[in-house]
């Protein structure tokens, strides 16, 4: 990793990963980068973490992703709600995990956790650096940058996009980015000194209204049914927020002290290829939508967490053919089916008296249990299945769907469940030698995990245990895994195969599958798994 800037005079710096943006996704890349023995240097216009209002919802998948990192001791125990929406329509998002419901974390907290771990595990965070050019070369992407102290040039083997739905690098390379632009767009204003009911969803005369109060800040929201969106250079002035609200509630709120105000449109763009070259993209960057049910965020982070482990592999050069475009061809069709889902939200949000038919209609519909589950497993991101069978090598198409033959589990994640281990340590002991432990403490290493629940598949996989962990444990009672099987699960937690040790070719193939083949000569550990270097943000 090149040095702190401060201490040299040096204006070209060389890493592995160079990683645009310091939101979510662009944080948690780098810690799956790092995890995974990756160079990792982030760039960031901003001085820091962002001081706005911005995303506050992390969904269950999200939530499960930072446990499994161990994540969740420091970010402690935040408000959770288990009712979220669709469309403004009242859902229930519990779910079989261990984290039901929608948590309540303002971003900024979200990007300062993220941010301390990537630099503990030696990730380099370099704050006020603006991307002004890029060369994709055969073997190298030259950045050119605006730093604090001057220009900037980078190399990097690859470079990720994370910047945000306005992405530079997208615009730099011209990437085909294509959808349809905002026809409609909500006023956002968080106010103190106010006092107005908190309003969910409220349908009126004349157009849709949110309030929500949290201490002495009030979050407004207002649509005018029927009035476009328009092209802004800024945010919205506090006077167009008033005098919306006041013609759709009928209240005046010109008293109020604007904290924070900003305007967003409905907007449904995606990338039509998340990766050119050496460069590829993650969150915002790669798909623009409304932030309606707070899953844009939540859908950066996963796909960070799906690209992080592949692209580490590639820099360590031990990744098989075709995995890390397993990343567009997984993470695309997911995102297309998350931007469908918002498109119809807007619709049933924004739209004017000639939706309440519809609106009625669906409705009575999540009242049925299997609509509503469906409906809070997309959102929420636990219905996520990719189709681990399909060889990306031969068709980069792909598919997040999955026959529905084979075993449940298959292209799922690995679900939240109490094991019980004879000896080892951590845990808690239900029995003499014998510990209990939860399946994402398994997975905090961030490296492949062959889970053996007594078929005894340990010694297929020994040679790839450089890169692969082999746990062999017993369920315990009322865990939704089998005894007598084996799976193996991919570091972003995710089933890759299952079946029983007679299996032992079907589990060779999956391994070479997704870890390549096995190195019986040189077996290594990522060395972030250990490291203690750290580097300042700036």
């Amino acid at each position: 990793m090149a040095a702190d800037h401060q201490d040299t005079t040096q204006d070209t710096l060389s890493t592995d990963v160079l990683v645009v943006g310091a939101g979510p996704a662009g944080l948690m890349l780098a810690c799956e980068l790092r995890l995974g023995g990756a160079e990792v240097l982030v760039l960031d216009q901003r001085p820091g973490p962002t001081t706005e209002s911005r995303a506050s919802t992390l969904h269950a998948r999200t939530m499960e992703i930072l446990a499994a990192r161990g994540l969740l001791a420091e970010l402690g125990t935040p408000p959770c709600e288990p009712r979220g929406h669709f469309g403004g329509i009242g859902l229930d998002l519990t779910l079989p995990t261990s984290h039901p419901g929608q948590w309540k974390v303002p971003q900024q907290r979200t990007e300062e956790l993220l941010q301390d771990r990537a630099i503990a595990l030696g990730a380099d965070v370099r704050r006020r650096h603006q991307l002004v050019a890029l060369a994709d070369g055969p073997d190298r992407v030259t950045a050119e940058c605006l730093g604090p102290a001057g220009p900037v040039r980078i190399t990097a083997r690859f470079l990720v996009g994370c910047d945000g739905e306005d992405s530079t690098v997208r615009r730099l390379i011209g990437a085909d980015f294509p959808g349809r632009d905002a026809e409609r767009e909500l006023l956002r204003a968080d106010v103190s000194g106010v006092d107005t009911p908190d309003r969910r969803f409220q349908r009126l005369a004349n157009g849709l209204a949110i309030a929500a109060t949290r201490g002495e800040i009030t979050r407004v929201m207002v649509h005018e049914f029927g009035t476009p969106a328009r092209r802004r250079s800024g945010a919205p002035e506090f006077a167009e927020v008033v005098h919306a609200w006041q013609r759709v509630t009928g209240e005046d709120i010109s008293h109020g002290v604007p904290l924070w105000i900003n305007a967003f449109g409905d907007a449904n763009r995606q990338l039509a290829q998340y990766r050119h070259g050496r460069i590829l993209f993650a969150g915002d960057a790669a798909h623009q939508q409304m932030p309606s049910g707070g899953q844009a965020l939540n859908l950066g982070v996963q796909d960070s967490f799906n690209l992080g482990w592949k692209l580490a592999a590639e820099v360590r050069g031990d990744a098989p053919e075709g995995l890390l475009d397993s990343y567009h061809a997984e993470r695309h069709a997911v995102g297309a089916k998350v931007l469908a889902n918002i498109r119809a939200q807007t619709h049933l949000l924004l739209g004017g008296p000639e939706i309440e038919p519809v609106r009625a209609v669906l409705g009575e519909l999540i009242a049925l249990e299997e609509v509503r589950t469906h409906l809070a497993g997309m959102i929420s991101g636990l219905s996520v299945r990719y189709d681990v069978r399909h060889d990306v090598r031969h068709d980069a198409g792909g598919s997040d769907g999955h026959p529905d033959d084979g075993h449940p589990l298959l292209g799922r994640r690995l679900p939240p469940a109490e094991l019980i281990r004879t000896g080892g340590s951590g845990g808690h002991s239900p029995g003499d030698g014998e510990v209990t432990t939860g399946t994402p403490e398994l997975l905090t290493a961030g490296r492949g995990l062959l889970l053996d629940l007594g078929a005894g598949a340990e010694p297929a996989a020994r040679p790839w245990a450089d890169r692969v962990d082999t746990v062999t444990a017993r369920p315990a009672p009322g865990s939704p895994l089998r005894a007598g099987e084996a799976l193996l699960v991919r570091p972003d937690g995710h089933v890759a195969w299952a079946g029983p040790a007679t299996d032992a070719d079907g589990l060779r193939t999956a391994l070479r599958r997704w870890f390549g083949e096995p190195d019986r000569t040189q077996p290594r550990t990522p060395a972030a798994h250990h490291s203690t270097e750290t580097a300042a943000a700036r």
